[in-house]
């Protein structure tokens, strides 16, 4: 059974107050969110943002990196991750449910031998992912059949599911100098 010192909890009143504040005004619920990457060295970058710690962001050996970071694929696919398990907490916070667990284990196929752009390069090369497969680990004091429900309506919702899904469009401008 679920013990308050095993549970994952998150402000119920507060995500009450965000789903109401967003039902009743639709634009409230619209952001920009911002970061910074800035290559230290070599494939090293730091990634700022907000006012948290810099990430820092790598490549592995085999990738001409020194292997101090997870690599950009390996960071798309944590916040994966975090995105579905921050979805469940919510999702069965909203429920009543208590959870005591939440693991989400991803895995995704990428084909790197393009290099990026400089290496095996044909017209029908895809870049990127072609399958992601997730694993996700939910305990609780709920039944099957409802941790089924958070699970199934937090992957519906999640913002970074949805983006692997459905890509967003991404503009570049290149500013030269300085």
């Amino acid at each position: 059974m679920t013990t308050v010192e095993n549970a994952l909890k998150i402000d119920a009143a507060g995500l009450d107050r965000l789903s109401c504040t967003a039902k009743d005004d639709p634009s409230a619920g619209k952001k920009v969110l911002k970061a910074t990457t800035v290559c230290e060295t070599g494939f090293r970058n730091m990634t700022y943002v907000r006012d948290l710690a810099p990430m820092l962001v790598g490549e592995p050996p085999a990738l001409l990196g020194d292997d101090a970071a997870p690599n950009p694929s390996e960071t798309a696919l944590a916040a994966l991750g975090s995105c579905i398990s921050v979805g469940m907490l919510a999702n069965a916070t909203h429920r009543g449910v208590t959870l005591t667990k939440i693991e989400v284990q991803m895995e995704g196929d990428i084909d790197i031998s393009a290099v990026w752009g400089v290496g095996d390069v044909p017209d029908d090369k895809v870049p990127g992912f072609t399958d992601v497969r997730c694993t996700v680990t939910l305990a609780g004091d709920a039944d099957d059949a409802t941790l089924r429900e958070i699970h199934d309506n937090a992957i519906k919702w999640s913002p970074v599911v949805n983006t692997f899904r459905r890509p967003a469009a991404v503009e570049s401008s290149l500013v030269v100098g300085s």
